[in-house]
This record gives C-alpha cells, sequence and structure tokens, in this order.
C-alpha cells in the first residue's frame, strides 16, 4: 500500500483519502440525528433534543476547530486524521449506554473528534493542488460530506431495523476504527511536513482568532461559515424529524428522502468548485449559494402535509444543492488568503465560527419547536443570517494591508 501511494499522484490519493475520512467525520454526528426517533422512543424522551445533541457536538467542535492547527503541525495531518477517526469510534460506542448524561459527553467526544477533520484534510491539499485547481479539488474532497450525509440515510434506518438503535451506533464505530487502519500507510508520504517540536498554547488560539477577525477578507468568510454551516445544521439535524413527526412519514421512507437530497450535493458540490475555478469568483459564487440556500429554507417552511412526496423531495433536494454544497468554494478562497504558511490555522478558525452556526442553530430550532410545536419559524428565522452573509460577500471591500495579503495554498504550515 505504501508503494502505491508513492507511484501514483498524491493529488489523486489525498483528496479520495480526505473524501472518505471527511464523509466518515460527518456521517458519525449524523447517526443520532437520523435514528433519533428510535432513541427517543425507547429511552422515553423529546426527539426535538436531538438540536441539543448537536449543539453539545458542535459547542466541543467550536474550540476544537480553533486550536487544532498546532497540534496539525505537530502530528501530522494524517495522524490527526487518525486520531480523530478513534474518538469519534469511542464517542459513538459511549452512546450506546443509553444514559443521558454519557450521551452529552460522548456527542462533545464526537465534535472534538470531528472538528480537525477539514483543517487536516485542507493542510494536505493544500500543499498539493494547483492553485487554479484549488476550488475544484477541494469542493471534490468536501463530496464527503453529503457522501457522510448519505451513509446515514441509508445505513442507520436499515440498522436500526435489524440491529436496534444500539447497533446503528456500533456499526458506525466499526467503519471510522477500520478507516483509522486503512490510512496508516499514507502517514509517510503525507506527513512529511510535521514538525515534532510543534508546541500549543492559548496565544496561539487567541492569535488564529485576532487574525481572521482583523482580516476583512477572512472576517467574511468566518461570517459566510456561521450562516451557511447553521443552515446545514439545521437540514442535517430537523430533516427526518420533520418528516416523521411533522409531515407523518416513517423512518424509512425520511431517510431514504435525506439519502436522496445528499446525493444532489455531490454533484452540485463539484459544479459550483468548477464554476469557482473558470467563470466566477468565488465570493460571488459563495454569495448566491448564500441566497439560493436562504430561498430553500423558507421553502421548506413553507412545505406541510398536503404537498406530495415529490415536492419535499425536490425542496429538499434544493436545499442540499446550496447549503450543503458550498464548502470546497470557501474553504479553496480560505487556503488562497491564509497568511503565509498557516492554512490549517487560518482553516480552523474560520471553521469554528461553522462550528458557532452548527451549534447555535439547531439549539435555536429546538426552543422555538419546543415552544410553538411549529417546524415553519425555525426553517424562517434560520434563513435570515445567509441573506446577511450573501449581501457582504457581495460588497467589494478594499484590500488589505500588504503585510496582511493572502499567500498562495502550496505554503508550507508555520513553525
Amino acid at each position: 500500500m505504501a508503494a502505491i501511494v508513492t507511484s501514483m499522484n498524491p493529488l489523486y490519493i489525498a483528496v479520495v483519502a480526505m473524501l472518505v475520512q471527511q464523509a466518515f467525520a460527518y456521517m458519525s454526528g449524523l447517526i443520532m440525528p437520523v435514528a433519533a426517533p428510535a432513541v427517543a422512543a425507547d429511552l422515553g424522551i423529546n426527539p426535538a433534543l436531538v438540536g441539543v445533541f448537536t449543539g453539545c457536538v458542535f459547542f466541543a467542535g467550536m474550540f476544537a476547530q480553533v486550536s487544532c492547527g498546532a497540534f496539525i503541525v505537530r502530528m501530522g495531518a494524517l495522524r490527526t486524521s487518525q486520531i480523530s477517526l478513534c474518538m469519534m469510534a469511542a464517542g459513538l460506542l459511549a452512546i450506546t449506554s443509553g444514559l443521558l448524561p454519557v450521551i452529552v459527553i460522548a456527542a462533545m467526544v464526537i465534535g472534538t473528534g470531528s472538528a480537525p477533520s477539514t483543517p487536516a484534510s485542507s493542510q494536505i491539499l493544500a500543499r498539493y493542488s494547483p492553485p487554479h485547481l484549488a476550488p475544484l479539488m477541494f469542493s471534490i474532497k468536501q463530496t464527503g460530506v453529503p457522501v457522510g450525509a448519505m451513509l446515514a440515510g441509508l445505513i442507520v434506518p436499515l440498522s436500526v431495523a435489524h440491529f436496534g438503535w444500539r447497533g446503528a451506533f456500533v456499526i458506525g464505530a466499526l467503519m471510522c476504527l477500520t478507516l483509522a487502519v486503512v490510512l496508516q500507510p499514507m502517514r509517510a508520504e503525507f506527513d512529511q511536513d510535521r514538525d515534532p517540536n510543534q508546541r500549543w498554547s492559548p496565544a496561539t488560539v487567541i492569535d488564529t482568532l485576532r487574525t481572521v477577525l482583523r482580516r476583512r477578507d477572512l472576517r467574511v468568510m468566518a461570517i459566510a461559515a456561521f450562516a451557511f454551516v447553521g443552515l446545514q445544521a439545521v437540514f442535517a439535524s430537523f430533516f427526518v424529524i420533520y418528516m416523521t413527526g411533522g409531515l407523518h412519514y416513517d423512518l424509512e421512507t425520511a431517510g431514504f428522502a435525506f439519502a436522496i437530497a445528499q446525493a444532489v450535493a455531490i454533484p452540485a458540490r463539484i459544479f459550483w468548485g468548477w464554476m469557482g475555478s473558470r467563470f466566477v469568483s468565488p465570493r460571488t459564487m459563495l454569495g448566491c449559494l448564500g441566497l439560493g440556500m436562504a430561498a430553500a429554507s423558507v421553502g421548506m417552511g413553507l412545505s406541510g402535509p398536503t404537498w406530495p412526496i415529490a415536492a419535499i423531495v425536490l425542496m429538499a433536494c434544493a436545499y442540499s444543492a446550496t447549503a450543503v454544497s458550498w464548502h470546497g468554494v470557501l474553504l479553496a478562497e480560505v487556503a488562497k488568503i491564509s497568511p503565509d504558511g498557516r492554512v490549517s490555522a487560518m482553516t480552523g478558525g474560520v471553521l469554528s465560527f461553522g462550528s458557532a452556526g452548527m451549534m447555535s442553530f439547531p439549539l435555536v430550532f429546538s426552543a422555538i419547536l419546543g415552544l410553538t410545536d411549529i417546524y415553519a419559524f425555525g426553517f424562517f428565522l434560520a434563513a435570515v443570517p445567509a441573506v446577511v452573509a450573501s449581501v457582504l460577500l457581495f460588497r467589494r471591500d478594499p484590500p488589505d494591508l500588504p503585510s496582511e495579503a493572502g499567500n498562495p495554498i502550496t505554503a508550507s504550515e508555520a513553525r
């Protein structure tokens, strides 16, 4: 396996390997939302509490993403990915206890484990991607997110039906552990740039956040990440529950519809990346996607039991094609404008704001749903930040000072 890695184009190996690890990372966070009806029925809790679970996952992920840059430099991006997979497996297995306090802790373990997946993969792709192909390469890699959602939508309902909800979490854990082992032969190639002398300190976290907030271009990317990831979280956390609880479909039908919608995001991500590499500036592309996902969220809120299933699936596909398909364009832009050698740190810093959106949007949605028992209000409110982000993305701000200018994405991580 090691010989194959060294003999083939490392870019192709990197894209495939990071796509799969991204898929498993996203799938791990979705097993609970998809299995929520069965878990809630067995434990006697309100299914709407899945928003609290998702909030815990991304509360932990928010801090892990902003601080993971130094760990990635020290251990290597590939080794960090392996450790992340093992942490997610541990969290999934802990959930099978059925104890609510343990489930909360497990959610935070999963969030901490999944957080470095994108910064680590960005660190690897930044070394191998030609700058003009970066939006496309990053978008292909980021198809791991809808692939992970498809896996959750297809595997989890079937696992629940045949092995119970605990079986679904065990299967997810075994998948993560298997991938951690499979990645091992690739480490010699992809962790060549690691620095064992790198140290972590609170100052590195503060510096990362300060850089993201002070630079206009990175700050806009952070705002967009907050709004867009939040909308994605609402879809991931509540679509299946909405179909089962609000529209009265069975779990397998809801899971299948969710999988179909996520499948649309795979070609959509590649298409948006291709557009961002060839015809449209990444900022303009992101602004258009922001308006599209806001409209899709409003459309989802307007849907109801009288709608035919085809219309519900079509609306879900529109939601997925926008709110679940922008990541590669944004990540390539962040890599391009990051200060020299700080790709993984700036990616983590920007995505920490995305984690804040992933944490807060489901919590607010859960609160609104618990108070009103109306799904539409949550979908309407979630659309507003995306419109604000789009306005900022369409603006043409003056360039930052030369000392803060971005650098080619092929730069290595700062020591």
